[in-house]
């Protein structure tokens, strides 16, 4: 929805991205691209004195004519206004110079070629907001809340956003060594991610038994909304009895693509959301939806950010839905973006507002708290094991604990994950490196960990195992056997 530090940056691409809010809920904002008011809401008008402009240029013509090598003046107008936006202390405000501009705009749009995953920053840190599904990024393990240290070698400190993933972004085909850290894993994690051209489809639908409905919302793009009423009227004229939407690993969008969505759910007059000004002063966005009669239920985790934050909020407040999962990411604040003010093809994007919850909660760095908690098995997060060493009895480290959480998680329990390679450990690797026709030498290579690591990704790509939609799933039929029940 609206972020940040440029407003997490779609590393799709390895690309800004988006948090494309940049509306309020009267409209009287424009959307990402153009960003520019119309109106006085939030304008905090004010002269400034000229001295500031005047110091502004006298340092920059100061190091034009007396710099010791010859000086490209745009970098150095460029370096200044990015460091206005880092003096601010807020990932969420950024520059972008042109191509990276540019390249915000068509995101909205929903095609790029990249990573596919969607970060931001975090005490100077890069920070994964959430990977985008089905990227490389979600294919080749990168999870929520990861730290990239570096791409290709190249360290990210010290970089903006935008320079760093400028570093990230590269032709399709090519490949993006990265180097993680990730909380509770001592040694950094390498991840190899070959670029790709990543199609936004947003709504994925589908009906499972006891006619209970399934639509997972990807991302709030341009095109969300309408395909999610196309998705929603087909469950319904199937005969949908209950409804299970999935934010999770959603990284937000446009805002008033999450109201119309929001509006078929929540009964005319309640409220949405509540975006308040510098000043304090709230506007409030009221449905002027009529709700539905079925029982709802949401499903989050901590990369549902922004839009799907706003979207959680409102069912859970204004429509009596329960959310089922984790807390969510926590960005409570709105961007609006300048690109015609700038005149040249760069866009600033501003944090201008805070929003919150229809019942005026706050929820940055906070998140939403679901209904019901539950966390997925622990081989869902699991770090990736290193394949350029063999580690074997005897040894002990941070890929050996991974290898014993796909073990078990697999199966083949080991007896222990606290990253000792003892003597159960072997015989359950062993017993795995047979069952996959690998030499059964109980020594954790290269070819036995790139098997444990494809037969995990099985594991968790099938619905059976995913705790937080199974859960939501029980929770929805159950409700729907309540009402049933009533007179």
């Amino acid at each position: 929805m609206f972020k940040g530090r440029t407003v997490t940056l779609l590393v799709l691409v390895a690309m800004v991205v988006s948090s494309l809010l940049t509306v309020t809920l009267t409209g009287q904002w424009s959307l990402a691209g153009s960003g520019q008011l119309s109106s006085g809401l939030f304008a905090d008008i004010g002269g400034q004195p000229k001295s500031d402009i005047k110091k502004i240029e006298t340092a920059l013509d100061l190091v034009t004519k007396n710099y010791v090598e010859k000086v490209d003046r745009s970098k150095l107008v460029d370096g200044a206004i990015n460091g206005m936006m880092n003096a601010l202390d807020d990932p969420f405000s950024s520059y972008m110079a042109g191509a990276t501009a540019q390249q915000f705009s068509e995101q909205i749009e929903g095609s790029f070629t990249g990573i596919g995953a969607e970060v931001s920053t975090e005490n100077g840190n890069v920070v994964v907001v959430s990977p985008i599904k089905g990227s490389p990024a979600e294919k080749a393990g990168i999870k929520p809340k990861d730290i990239l240290l570096s791409v290709n070698g190249e360290s990210f400190e010290g970089l903006t956003l935008n320079e760093a993933v400028a570093k990230i972004r590269g032709p399709k085909g090519t490949e993006a060594k990265i180097k993680v850290k990730r909380a509770g894993v001592a040694e950094a994690l390498e991840f190899t991610i070959v670029r790709a051209d990543i199609a936004l489809e947003t709504v994925y639908a589908r009906m499972e038994k006891d006619h209970v409905g399934v639509i997972e919302i990807t991302e709030f793009s341009m095109n969300t909304a309408n395909r999610f009423k196309k998705e929603l009227e087909a469950l319904e004229q199937q005969g949908m009895k209950g409804l299970v939407i999935d934010v999770r690993n959603n990284p937000g969008g446009v805002l008033p693509i999450v109201i119309e969505m929001s509006e078929l759910f929540v009964p005319k007059g309640k409220g949405i959301v509540q975006v308040e000004n510098k000043n304090g002063r709230r506007d409030a966005t009221l449905s002027e939806g009529s709700g539905k009669p079925y029982p709802i239920v949401v499903v989050t985790n901590k990369g549902s950010a922004s839009a799907s934050e706003i979207l959680a909020g409102a069912l859970q407040e204004s429509a009596g839905a329960k959310l089922v999962g984790e807390p969510t990411y926590g960005k409570g604040t709105v961007q609006s973006s300048y690109s015609q003010e700038m005149g040249d093809g760069s866009m600033l994007k501003i944090t201008i507002a805070k929003w919150l919850t229809p019942n005026g909660e706050w929820i940055h760095k906070k998140g939403i708290q679901p209904d019901i908690s539950v966390s997925q098995p622990d081989y869902f997060s699991v770090a990736p094991i290193n394949k350029e060493k063999t580690f074997k009895f005897d040894t002990l480290g941070e890929d050996v604990k991974s290898a014993q959480v796909m073990l078990k998680g697999l199966g083949y329990d080991p007896g222990r994950v606290d990253g000792y390679f003892d003597k159960n450990t072997e015989r359950a690797l062993k017993k795995f490196q047979s069952d996959q026709g690998i030499r059964a030498d109980g020594e954790l290579d290269a070819k036995t960990a790139e098997k444990l690591e494809s037969k995990l990704i099985e594991l968790i790509r099938d619905p059976k195992n995913d705790a937080q939609l199974n859960r939501a799933l029980e929770e929805i039929r159950k409700e729907i056997t309540q009402a049933a029940s009533k007179p």
